[in-house]
């Protein structure tokens, strides 16, 4: 060809990336690996060992160890004994390591890009331009918060052993998103690569020890899925943090239930790329390739569903697949090409046969002329236009170079759309209008909104889902403290067992004028209700003095109450100034009528008069506390290096279910509520299963106080029991458990359905009246998710 030809058609010819150096490191280890264990390979104990191919060819690539129960023992026991030494270092020698291996990585960026477009199938541009740098950027700000952890997180400690498990889309840069906080806040790591791609973990945990990580800090055990439920299910670990499916996310939930594990889910999506008719057309069509086509679209955030405005779709049509003509697909380590290969056989079959489905349900298919590989696991840039929002590929996670698009006629009817699935990660949002898109980020559940932009990602800015993708945050300071536990709550003790209530007294028949007869409603909706079974329950002082009954709850009654609340969701936008005066007023109301409450909370308990009267003025000052915190406890700016900033903005859960615990019965009931209700959330109440009348007679407090109807909702009966309906409740997004174990168990267990929070205590007493342990930002932050708005400005 000659110069003249690639000028008339600006042709690219092929431009490789040389791949010695990995392949040297392949052979060096004759391309068998162990697992990496106390600072060395440790050979599987099964022998055992997994074969991985090469993405873009097929061919064998390496084999790598499986991984069985003695392999996790050991390296959980290698972790556990570098824990203690390696927190004890303190925060300037472990911000020293982490910058240690973040200049690791510098030194030997383009060794794990190479080594990353090989195993993986993407190309060597991602791998070079922004994971390997990115993974860098981990480990530099994470040094940081090593370096200011003493005084930044003074209240807290390290959790302890962390159990890592990460997908093979991002293998290097998940290791970093993982790995870098975790070891910062003192803690130590057994990592469980995913399958197809654990090579890179290999390489770093190999130059990790040669850069100087003291051994155990870092453990690298490799396998199938088997290894990883061997990791999870291990009592020695006390976290376990997952990046994967939703379906996996379930398992891991079930089975960590109940064992005291800290949890966090980073799961699918399905996420919303919406386009309005003001936007900048070709800005948002090269922001439709980096959101789907980025990676092969092996990305959990990718922008899958395109939304567009009506006025606009058909332009925008033609201009896309004007686009997608010029993408090209091919060699992983080309620097010329666009797409690489999809990771495995059995991705690509997903793939095809999803798209096959679309186009069966009505789906009209575009794909890119261009030629692939005849070789090799590749698929062509498509799109599927017509989509029908509950088609199966509007509704389930592709996981591949798909785009589906459909169209909206107004910003309400897009926000509809974009919250039509049961994913909650991520959402972009298109116009040149800066008002109208800072109006509908916030009316988008997900946990990451990109306005003008997409798939932005950076260490300083928080990352995780709402919903069925998931809880807890990586990045930022919102991530860090997934890592850390309070001290307040290092220390307790299990919950003594109250001594069973004597049989009823009797009282004497005879002509005197009897008492009057009162049985306390449930409050569903701001009104006083009858349960609906008309069943009730007695309520007995210490000496077995009848002092009244309440209505037994059942599991129409929650759902009533779930429904009340879920209307009521106005509260969720009132000002936090409103929201502050009305938590005053409860504050005074209850104030008005202490010496009531004293009265029951004695009669109940049997605990003096001046005991009592202390619960009371400590719940008095604890909704002066959150009046206080409810227009304080602010999200803040991050300024990730880019032109820019990122909103991080805490919003209300939604509707949070409480199980009260029986001790300080009022107290411990508005320790619970206020926190909740101060950030925005509704609640369904099921308050002292024990000691009920102090939260019967609250919502009295409550009807006089300016309460919105469904903000707080108590049902009376066996907490036990209602609490586990609170769990399976689908409509339910959260859920806290104060009381035995069993009700932690269940709690955890049967929050699978919707992936609800839970906050539970393991049956472990809280001392209600220090506020270290029972007020302010140590419940506040598990009354809020972190949404992060990225909104880039210039030109």
């Amino acid at each position: 060809m000659s110069i003249a030809h690639y000028y008339e058609t600006m042709e690219y010819g092929p431009a490789p990336e040389a791949d010695g150096e990995a392949r040297a490191w392949l052979k060096r280890h004759e391309a068998t690996f162990a697992h990496f264990i106390a600072g060395k390979f440790v050979s599987p104990a099964s022998g055992k060992h997994l074969t991985t191919i090469e993405p873009a060819t097929g061919k064998s690539l390496a084999k790598i160890a499986q991984g069985v129960a003695a392999d996790v023992e050991a390296a959980v026991t290698a972790a556990r004994s570098a824990q203690a030494p390696w927190a004890k270092l303190g925060g300037h020698g472990r911000a020293r390591h982490l910058y240690a291996l973040a200049r690791m990585l510098q030194r030997h960026a383009r060794l794990f890009a190479v080594l990353e477009a090989i195993d993986n199938g993407k190309p060597i541009r991602e791998t070079r331009d922004l994971d390997v740098p990115l993974a860098a950027r981990h480990f530099l700000y994470h040094a940081g918060w090593a370096q200011l952890q003493e005084r930044e997180f003074a209240d807290h400690v390290p959790v302890g052993v962390i159990g890592q498990i990460i997908p093979w889309n991002f293998p290097l840069l998940m290791l970093a998103w993982k790995i870098a906080p975790a070891l910062a806040a003192g803690n130590t790591v057994v990592l469980k690569p995913a399958e197809f791609t654990s090579l890179t973990a290999l390489l770093f945990a190999e130059l990790a020890a040669e850069a100087g990580l003291p051994p155990g800090v870092l453990n690298v055990v490799t396998g199938d899925g088997a290894t990883g439920a061997l990791l999870i299910e291990n009592p020695g670990v006390d976290k376990i943090a997952f990046t994967g499916s939703t379906e996996v996310g379930r398992l891991i939930r079930q089975s960590t239930a109940g064992s005291g594990k800290s949890l966090t889910l980073e799961l699918g999506g399905k996420s919303p790329f919406i386009v309005f008719d003001d936007a900048d057309i070709d800005g948002a069509v090269e922001g439709v390739v980096d959101a789907i086509w980025f990676n092969q679209g092996q990305v959990c955030c990718a922008g899958s569903r395109l939304l567009l405005q009506e006025g606009i779709a058909e332009t925008f049509r033609k201009r896309l697949i004007r686009r997608m003509e010029t993408l090209r697909v091919g060699s992983p380590l080309d620097k010329a090409i666009d797409m690489g290969a999809v990771v495995a056989p059995v991705q690509l079959e997903r793939i095809k046969a999803l798209v096959e489905t679309g186009v069966k349900e009505g789906a009209e298919k575009y794909q890119a002329s261009g030629a692939i590989p005849a070789e090799g696991c590749f698929y062509p840039p498509t799109l599927l236009w017509n989509v029908h929002p509950s088609s199966t590929v509007a509704i389930e996670e592709i996981f591949g170079p798909v785009l589906v698009a459909m169209t909206f006629r107004t910003p309400d009817e897009a926000v509809m759309l974009a919250n039509n699935t049961r994913y909650g990660l991520a959402a972009s949002v298109w116009s040149e209008t800066i008002g109208l898109a800072l109006d509908i980020a916030p009316k988008l559940q997900a946990g990451v909104v990109w306005v003008n932009a997409t798939n932005l990602f950076d260490a300083s800015v928080g990352f995780g889902g709402y919903r069925e993708s998931g809880f807890g945050r990586e990045g930022g300071r919102e991530g860090l403290f997934e890592y850390l536990k309070p001290k307040a709550w290092a220390g307790r003790k299990a919950r003594a067992k109250l001594p069973p209530l004597p049989e009823a007294a009797t009282e004497g028949a005879g002509f005197g004028t009897p008492s009057i007869d009162r049985t306390a409603k449930l409050f569903v909706g701001g009104k006083q209700v009858r349960p609906d079974g008309n069943y009730s329950r007695s309520v007995l002082s210490p000496k077995g003095k009848h002092l009244g009954e309440v209505g037994e709850g059942n599991r129409k009654d929650i759902r009533n109450a779930v429904a009340a609340a879920r209307t009521a969701e106005a509260w969720a936008r009132a000002t936090a100034h409103n929201r502050a005066q009305i938590l005053y007023y409860l504050a005074e109301n209850l104030s008005a009528r202490g010496d009531e409450f004293a009265r029951r909370i004695s009669d109940m308990t049997g605990v003096s008069p001046a005991k009592a009267r202390a619960e009371v003025e400590a719940s008095i000052e604890r909704l002066f506390s959150y009046g206080a915190w409810a227009d304080k406890y602010e999200g803040t700016i991050h300024a990730p290096p880019l032109r820019g900033v990122a909103l991080a903005m805490h919003e209300p859960i939604g509707v949070v279910g409480v199980a009260c615990p029986d001790e300080a019965p009022l107290l411990g009931f508005i320790s619970l509520v206020a926190p909740l209700i101060a950030m925005g959330n509704r609640v369904v109440a099921v308050p002292s299963e024990r000691h009920p009348l102090a939260a019967t007679d609250f919502y009295q407090v409550l009807e006089t106080s300016d309460v919105p109807a469904g903000v707080v909702n108590i049902v009376t009966g066996e907490r036990d029991a209602l609490a586990k309906v609170l769990a399976e409740h689908d409509d339910v997004d959260a859920l806290w458990v104060f009381g035995s174990q069993e009700a932690s168990t269940a709690a955890e267990r049967l929050s699978v359905g919707n992936l609800k929070r839970t906050l539970v205590d393991h049956g472990l007493a809280l001392d209600w009246y220090d506020r270290a342990a029972s007020e302010g930002p140590i419940l506040l932050r598990h009354a809020v998710q972190v949404k992060n708005i990225w909104i880039p400005y210039g030109d």
